[in-house]
């Protein structure tokens, strides 16, 4: 293999060979073959004529078209395209060489644009149905995770501030709620796409409409025809010679979606390893730093994070691209689009096959999280331990007094001299209390100040993933292709 060029790192280390082919020449070009078939069936249907009043296209032709249809000519194709300089046209040329009693009829009356951009819907679809799948995947996953841990108390953290537990699945659930969101994004975006259809050079369908003799009712069949023949609902009504670049721009809001979940999910997972408390998967002989010989670095979820970084910002060029085209067509979007749109599903591809590979091998350390637990639960249980003292026959306001004295005192323990968390001993030492160290201990059982959180990752989990999983079981399973 040639190693005196650039090749795409999305490629070679990140996206799956079932995302590489959806963008492939072959698929390309295979594709574009059959739009011409069913272009040339759809006009034989509506009952073509040539100038005598013969059928203009014949089975016989059709048949040939479809012996090729798999078998491209790349090299007549690359040759023809040095000539003319036309990439539709060289491949138009190069399919008559292999079908010559059919080349007068490939593409006929349409514009470049009838393969081009009908071709990129039926391309992103199928990536859209790709990246679906494996986003199903991954809520399958965390879900596992989520049921596994669901009774694990853990010290929750607002601005990265111990604050009231939840439980390690309660957290996952709301990694999936982001995920949830992306799902019916992405369904919502399938469900709308269309085909550009057979519209002409301006959206006029005028080519047509002189081929059929002014016939507008048989030109108004012809979308619909195509469209039914290549697997869609229907085209879009009216066009310019593309479709509109807002598509593209929709689509790629909706990548950008999953890699804003997908980062936030690898930052909390990259803090969690720092406060060694949940680490990503790390291989026996993997190496962390070429330096520091014992690091475990997050690397899995560094590349999720940077991988995102590039979708989201990747994001703007159909924007920019969809808000400056002029008129009926400008070809400004091209060298853009071909790039900014297969790269971004590329991407998407990749981090999704690293989060499902980091979920399915997440490291749980309970014993860190309890010891996390326990420093920070005597502040955040005082109100109990007052509650409780007060019971006994205590005064409420001057032992809310004496907490918040012995609070402060204990966290200077911890923060000023390094020493350990000593509220507990403090409180039990005051008669005041009435209460021994044993029974104050007793109050601290982590699984005490949750809330509702294990009962709510159980409801989720019943409610709202198992009917999607149930649904969606037949696409369940997919094993992350990832290179470490």
């Amino acid at each position: 293999m040639s190693k005196d060029k650039y090749e795409s790192p999305l490629c070679e280390r990140y996206a799956s060979k079932e995302m590489q082919y959806i963008f492939s020449p072959d698929m390309k070009f295979k594709t574009w073959r059959k739009l011409w078939i069913a272009l040339a069936e759809t006009e034989k249907e509506l009952g073509l004529k040539d100038e005598n009043g013969n059928p203009r296209i014949t089975d016989e032709q059709i048949e040939e078209l479809k012996a090729h249809a798999d078998d491209i000519n790349y090299d007549v194709a690359r040759e023809r395209e040095k000539l003319v300089r036309h990439d539709v046209m060289s491949h138009v040329y190069a399919y008559g060489v292999q079908c010559p009693k059919a080349a007068g009829i490939i593409h006929l009356g349409a514009t470049s644009c009838y393969v081009g951009d009908n071709t990129d819907v039926i391309v992103m679809t199928e990536a859209l149905k790709l990246v679906r799948k494996k986003l199903i995947n991954v809520i399958n996953e965390l879900a596992k995770f989520a049921d596994q841990y669901k009774d694990l108390p853990t010290l929750a953290f607002t601005h990265f501030q111990p604050a009231q537990p939840t439980t390690v699945g309660k957290r996952a659930t709301l990694w999936m709620q982001e995920l949830l969101l992306d799902l019916s994004d992405i369904e919502y975006m399938i469900s709308q796409q269309k085909l550009l259809g057979s519209k002409g050079t301006t959206g006029t369908q005028a080519s047509f409409l002189e081929l059929f003799g002014g016939d507008h009712e048989t030109v108004r069949k012809i979308d619909g025809k195509i469209a039914e023949k290549m697997g869609f609902a229907e085209c879009y009504p009216v066009s310019g010679q593309t479709y509109s670049r807002k598509v593209d721009s929709r689509v790629l809001n909706v990548l950008s979606g999953i890699a804003q979940s997908a980062h936030k999910f690898s930052n909390d997972i990259r803090l969690l390893q720092h406060l060694k408390q949940i680490e990503e998967p790390f291989e026996k002989n993997q190496i962390g730093s070429s330096a520091m010989a014992y690091k475990r670095n997050p690397m899995r979820s560094e590349r999720i994070a940077s991988l995102a970084n590039y979708v989201m910002c990747d994001a703007l060029n159909p924007a920019i691209t969809a808000a400056t085209q002029w008129f009926e067509r400008t070809l400004d979007d091209s060298a853009n689009k071909r790039i900014s749109v297969p790269e971004a599903f590329l991407a998407v591809d990749g981090i999704l096959d690293l989060y499902l590979n980091v979920v399915d091998g997440l490291v749980v350390y309970d014993k860190v999280i309890y010891q996390c637990f326990m420093k920070e639960i005597p502040f955040m249980a005082t109100e109990n331990i007052m509650m409780d003292a007060v019971k006994r026959g205590g005064n409420r306001q001057e032992l809310h007094e004496k907490i918040r004295e012995y609070s402060m005192l204990a966290g200077e323990q911890v923060k000023k001299f390094g020493k350990e968390n000593d509220l507990v001993d403090r409180i039990a030492a005051d008669p005041d209390f009435g209460m021994t160290k044993e029974e104050i201990v007793s109050i601290l059982e982590p699984k005490n100040f949750v809330g509702r959180a294990p009962e709510q990752t159980r409801e989720f989990l019943a409610e709202v993933i198992q009917p999607i999983l149930d649904e969606n079981k037949d696409i369940l399973g997919v094993t992350a292709e990832i290179n470490v």
